[in-house]
């Protein structure tokens, strides 16, 4: 297993968790999200790449067909972000007061619940192409990437990379000469999705053995994620591909050339990676329940944005893990026909396949 794998998603959706925490802090303190060295978007970059690597780790051996391919994605996807995207609905309908970022409307809650981009109609500007779950929105790449990626399992693996690579670019070219600018338009014409192929390219290096020298692999693991926070927290004035795409691809390229079986397992840090995708979903809840909680706290000497922030993520960490140990693993278990208290099946990085 590549441990390493795990420990990046769970610092690719700390990060994330913190960039949210502290604009839910900012609706305190509006000034202080100006002040505060805001960065930590660019996890999404890193679960890009590591998707892109992990979907060719998992197939690149084995007999897969299409459907099962999108059987086993829907099975891993879909039921928690069902259940939080319901959640959420419900919520707008019931309590719209409590979600800022989010107002009950049909379309929106259907288009959302089958990975089509729509614009939120919780934002004033009509410029937001998010579903009801803000974070969602990666998703709807991620089922692009997979919709394409599953229907090249039917060509030889000796040409799928260059079949990726061909009918993503063609895509996005159609996507930058389509006239307009509508909602698909402006969503997949991003070139953020060849952050996919890159992973892709990474695994395929991988499993020839084409890995970089561990000394240059230690040196660009730190100099990778001080990238990705500069390309947050300085808004440098360059394409996300280049400013995050491409230190994201260098550091998992590089911690995959690294051997950390010779190290001690991190287990909270391993734990953190198997619940990512629980942190990811069910944070936004999570924070929304602390900014409550936080107003009615009646000690001044408390409100602090970095008490408020620590226990946002803490707090997030340990649902995630609740959620992860309670729904998770025991729909995985259903959907793998196993008995009960046995673990689904794990590829390498712990992507359940």
């Amino acid at each position: 297993m590549l441990v390493q794998l795990q420990y990046v998603r769970a610092i690719a959706a700390l990060l994330v968790v913190y960039f949210h925490s502290v604009l839910q802090y900012g609706r305190f303190e509006p000034e202080a999200v100006s002040s505060t060295f805001l960065f930590g978007e660019t996890g999404v970059d890193l679960f890009f790449v590591l998707s892109g690597f992990v979907m060719w780790l998992t197939t690149a051996d084995r007999e897969m067909r299409p459907i099962e391919f999108y059987r086993r994605r829907i099975e891993r996807i879909v039921p928690l972000y069902w259940l939080f995207t319901l959640s959420a609905a419900a919520i707008a309908l019931v309590m719209p007061s409590y979600l800022k970022s989010t107002t009950f409307d049909l379309p929106h809650l259907l288009a959302s619940l089958v990975f089509v981009p729509w614009t939120n109609p919780a934002d004033g500007s009509g410029q937001l192409i998010a579903p009801v779950v803000i974070p969602g929105w990666t998703l709807n790449y991620e089922m692009f990437f997979y919709l394409i990626f599953g229907a090249l399992l039917l060509l030889p693996k000796a040409v799928r990379i260059h079949a990726l690579a061909a009918v993503l670019l063609a895509l996005f070219a159609v996507f930058q000469l389509w006239p307009g600018d509508g909602v698909i338009v402006r969503f997949y014409g991003n070139p953020i999705v060849f952050e996919f192929l890159a992973g892709v390219i990474i695994a395929r290096l991988y499993l020839a053995g084409r890995l970089m020298p561990s000394r240059l692999a230690v040196a660009l693991v730190p100099l990778a994620f001080a990238c990705l926070v500069a390309a947050d927290g300085l808004d440098l004035p360059l394409p996300r591909i280049v400013s995050a795409g491409v230190p994201a691809a260098l550091a998992i390229y590089a911690l995959v050339s690294l051997d950390f079986s010779r190290f001690r397992d991190v287990k909270l840090l391993h734990a953190m990676g198997d619940a990512s995708y629980s942190l990811y979903l069910s944070h936004v809840f999570t924070l929304v329940a602390v900014r409550i909680a936080y107003g009615m706290v009646p000690f001044d000497w408390l409100k602090n944005e970095i008490l408020f922030i620590s226990v946002c993520m803490v707090a997030s960490v340990i649902v995630s893990l609740l959620i992860y140990r309670y729904f998770e693993l025991p729909v995985a278990r259903i959907f793998n026909g196993r008995r009960r208290g046995q673990r689904p099946a794990m590829a390498a990085g712990g992507e359940r396949v």
